[in-house]
């Protein structure tokens, strides 16, 4: 359910509301506009429904929601949500360019890696620290090893960096060492990591599931923002259909959707969605098309080499082409790169 408030209601009629909800049991979350502020309940339906709050002074009118998510929709929260991660910021016209190899597996390469992006122009630095592969014989990652070669790497550029958590016991260790938390899309729905994500003070980037419905990304999306976390950013990495051409099919009707449902930032990951090299630019630029407020690219210093996706990676004199490509783009969707 969402009370509106009445514009420029007073601070003291928005907290008689809340009061009354809290004695009824129910959770209140506040969006406050220039002249209007929403409030955000959750809790018992029946319980909520009996309150008789569109007779109570400063609402304008109450409106009975639905659809399994609140906080996330633009209902909630009508403007965008912008999320300012150190030098970086994504959402509300500031588009991220977010690259770095797939998993980390030196400091040399970490190091290599962190300097190419960031001369090309990306607005952060990504890395897997703890990676989750199919088979249990394929390299895990580097562990809290890699998590250090990672913050000494954008520290030494000037990036904020992202890496994934795969444990909800390992959650407050990543949370230590990087600025972004990423939850893979294997873990989309991992729910008790949700709920302790939420608590954490942490921006957190979630992937679409490999089968998941635009509905259920919102609804993981709702667990985090529900504990209290509003930096939250959703990625699009392709789903899993029948093609076999391409490693996923990128769902790009999914991020001009998202956009008019959420006011969260829709990052899009072009590598992991097709995993071929010569298809990450063009899947960039229908990014920048339809909305996106950024974009995910792999990026390694010997992508043969690679101990991780290397088919899907772009060489650092590729990335700096991509970012000059899609440069223009950007600017005439009326956008500007999110970096300081």
């Amino acid at each position: 359910m969402l009370v509106i408030m009445r514009d420029h209601a007073s601070q003291a009629e928005i907290d008689h509301v809340v009061s009354l909800l809290h004695e009824a049991g129910a959770e209140a979350h506040l969006s406050h506009g220039e002249v209007k502020t929403i409030i955000g309940v959750i809790g018992e339906r029946e319980v909520m429904y009996a309150l008789d709050l569109e007779g109570l002074e400063g609402v304008e009118h109450v409106v009975r929601v639905l659809k399994p998510y609140k906080l996330v929709s633009r209902d909630f929260q009508a403007h965008d949500t912008v999320i300012t991660v150190g030098t970086a910021t994504v959402g509300g016209g500031a588009f991220a360019v977010i690259a770095g190899p797939c998993s980390i597996e030196s400091e040399e390469q970490m190091m290599a890696t962190a300097r190419a992006v960031k001369a090309a122009g990306a607005t952060m630095l990504r890395g897997g620290a703890y990676k989750p592969r199919t088979s249990p014989y394929a390299f895990q990652g580097m562990g809290l090893q890699g998590l250090k070669l990672l913050r000494a790497a954008g520290d030494d550029v000037g990036l904020p960096v992202v890496t994934e958590v795969l444990d909800v016991r390992d959650a407050e260790t990543v949370a230590e060492w990087a600025d972004v938390l990423q939850v893979g899309a294997r873990n989309m729905q991992n729910f008790m990591m949700l709920d302790e994500l939420g608590t954490l003070r942490r921006p957190i980037l979630l992937k679409r599931g490999l089968s998941a419905t635009i509905e259920e990304v919102l609804s993981a999306a709702e667990y985090v923002l529900k504990g209290g976390n509003r930096d939250v950013m959703l990625c699009e990495r392709g789903i899993r259909t029948f093609e076999t051409y391409t490693r996923n099919t990128l769902d790009l009707a999914a991020v001009a959707a998202l956009k008019t449902l959420t006011h969260l930032p829709i990052i899009v990951d072009p590598s992991h969605a097709t995993g071929r090299r010569e298809l990450i630019a063009p899947m960039c630029r229908a990014a920048v098309a339809t909305g996106a407020d950024g974009v995910m690219v792999e990026v390694h210093i010997d992508p043969e080499h690679a101990r991780c996706d290397g088919p899907q990676s772009l060489r650092p004199d590729e990335f700096e082409a991509l970012v000059d490509d899609i440069t223009p783009l950007v600017t005439l969707e009326g956008r500007t790169f999110g970096r300081a």
